[in-house]
């Protein structure tokens, strides 16, 4: 385990990440040895070709291989010019220096691409789940991680509505993984919630993720970062649990604001990056903890207008719902994607099953490219973007009013949160 945290109010430079990481990985540990790397998409902030560009030039001419995978989970495949964009590498670098670097994306959907490594038994998950559910769960990953000698992860730590906090285990878990253990956590996540899930550690997803990521034998370690919009924070490396540790603690102080008092009016502005509302969706999550009851928080993203190209045509026909108007329907549901299920729930927020009828607890309303007609028939609220002026909701926290302008990775929280965001959280 090794670590390398800017002093406060600074950020780690370049050359000092490159000096760091010839130290943790001195030259001729990946010697003969076929090394994959295993990184985020676009949709995370992070100095991912920093990481790439000094590994590869400490190791790329001792190991056999140093390939990419980018561990989308369910998310769209990148293009090669966009994982060049990712390294921060141009067409001609990459053609050139990088040529026999090889590039793949994770295909979640296609069964022939993945490879069953086990199974997490009903009485692991009734004990994982502090008995919510007692299921088993076949663990999948893309199986060309066994073509090689070492896995490396390497992406950013943020708080996370599904595990606590991202990082780790999760570029494994459901990074590069099959659906069914996906759709399983993601699920158990709604079922107890975002506000009680996001920004803690020891959750019981996290649990469930630990649990499949020990099923990969494959020798592998990681190197978490702690990154803000300003710049890198930390570097952690070890074990993925290990490096994860550190870095969730570093995060915890980095990603997290509280406030005394709860705002009737958010303006949630997405950055560039979310290019759909399944993306987009963390502008809400990340700040659903204060928003007041019966509040309105605006999802601002002109930019934005698809909400899945992925999920889309299940996520129009299910619409967004708070948890229990699902549970309380779950013989009409049951059978969806639980993923989706619960990424509807998380954009939705808070609400409850009242005289057969869904009472949410809060507004959530879109002023994105997706058309006023689509914004109804999946149940969120719709402005017309160009009515909006963020400018005017700024500085305006005293009259309960919060404008946040890169939402999405720095979570919100109360001092003194109310009941429904206070964690359940499970024995470590």
């Amino acid at each position: 385990m090794a670590s390398l945290i800017a002093p406060d109010g600074n950020f780690l430079d370049q050359e000092s990440v490159k000096q760091f990481l010839a130290s943790a990985y001195p030259k001729g540990t990946f010697r003969n040895k076929k090394i994959l790397l295993i990184i985020p998409d676009s949709t995370r902030t992070a100095p991912v070709g920093w990481m790439f560009k000094a590994l590869f030039d400490l190791h790329g001419q001792d190991c056999r291989a140093m390939d990419v995978m980018i561990a989308l989970g369910t998310h769209q495949p990148m293009s090669e010019e966009a994982i060049c964009l990712r390294l921060e590498i141009t067409q001609q670098e990459r053609e050139q220096h990088y040529h026999k670097v090889g590039f793949f994306n994770h295909e979640w959907d296609n069964p022939a691409a993945l490879k069953e490594i086990g199974t997490i038994t009903p009485e692991e998950i009734e004990a994982m789940t502090e008995d919510r559910f007692s299921m088993e769960v076949p663990i999948k990953v893309n199986r060309k991680l066994y073509d090689y000698d070492q896995l490396m992860i390497i992406g950013p730590v943020f708080p996370h509505e599904v595990v606590g906090f991202s990082g780790g285990n999760k570029y494994l878990f459901p990074g590069v993984s099959g659906p069914e253990l996906l759709n399983f956590f993601h699920w158990l996540a709604a079922i107890i919630t975002n506000p009680r899930i996001i920004g803690h550690k020891w959750t019981a997803v996290r649990k469930v993720i630990d649990r499949a990521g020990a099923s990969v034998t494959i020798p592998k370690s990681a190197l978490c970062m702690v990154v803000t919009h300003e710049g890198l924070r930390g570097v952690f490396t070890g074990t993925p649990e290990s490096a994860w540790d550190q870095a969730a603690d570093l995060s915890a102080q980095t990603h997290i604001e509280t406030r005394e008092k709860p705002f009737h009016t958010i303006l949630s502005c997405a950055p560039a990056m979310y290019d759909e509302l399944w993306v987009g969706g963390k502008c809400m999550y990340k700040l659903e903890p204060v928003l007041a009851d019966g509040g309105e928080l605006i999802i601002y993203a002109p930019h934005i207008r698809e909400i899945s190209l992925t999920h889309g045509r299940i996520i129009r026909q299910i619409g967004y719902h708070c948890r229990d108007f699902f549970l309380n329907q779950w013989e009409q549901f049951k059978d969806f994607p639980w993923g989706i299920l619960a990424h509807s729930t998380h954009v939705r927020g808070i609400g409850k099953w009242v005289d057969g009828k869904e009472k949410p607890r809060v507004t959530v309303t879109l002023a994105t490219g997706i058309p006023e007609e689509v914004c109804q028939e999946i149940n969120l609220g719709y402005r017309d973007p160009k009515s909006l002026d963020p400018s005017q909701f700024m500085h305006r926290e005293k009259e309960g009013i919060l404008m946040v302008p890169k939402a999405g990775e720095t979570l919100f929280q109360l001092n003194n949160p109310p009941e429904w965001a206070r964690p359940e959280l499970p024995p470590r």
